[in-house]
C-alpha cells in the first residue's frame, strides 16, 4: 500500500531545501527507489514537503542517506504525518 509522508519542519528555507536536493543528487539519491511523487511548497522559512512512497521500508531505506544530509544542513524535519494513499491522479 502506498503511503503519503507530510513533513512540516519548524524552519526550512528554499535555499536549505535546494542544498539538500543537490546533496541527494550528488549521493545518487535524487530519485530514490520507491518514491513515486515528491513536492516542496511554502514560502519564507516555512517550506514543507509531501512525498508518496510505495512502502514504509523503501522510505526508511532512503532515510539512511537523507538524515545525515538534513543534520549537516541544520534541518530538523521532526516526525512526518504518514497516511495511506487512497487515490492519486495526474492532471
Amino acid at each position: 500500500m502506498a503511503l503519503g509522508f507530510y513533513f512540516s519542519p519548524v524552519s526550512m528555507t528554499a535555499q536549505q531545501y535546494d542544498d539538500v536536493m543537490r546533496q541527494l543528487d550528488q549521493a545518487g539519491a535524487g530519485a530514490p527507489k520507491g518514491r513515486t511523487y515528491h513536492s516542496c511548497f511554502g514560502s519564507g522559512d516555512k517550506m514543507m514537503v509531501f512525498d508518496i512512497w510505495e512502502s514504509q521500508a523503501e522510505f526508511e531505506a532512503f532515510g539512511a542517506t537523507l538524515m545525515p544530509i538534513l543534520q549537516k544542513t541544520g534541518i530538523d524535519v521532526g516526525q512526518p504525518d504518514v497516511m495511506p494513499i487512497h487515490n492519486t491522479r495526474a492532471g
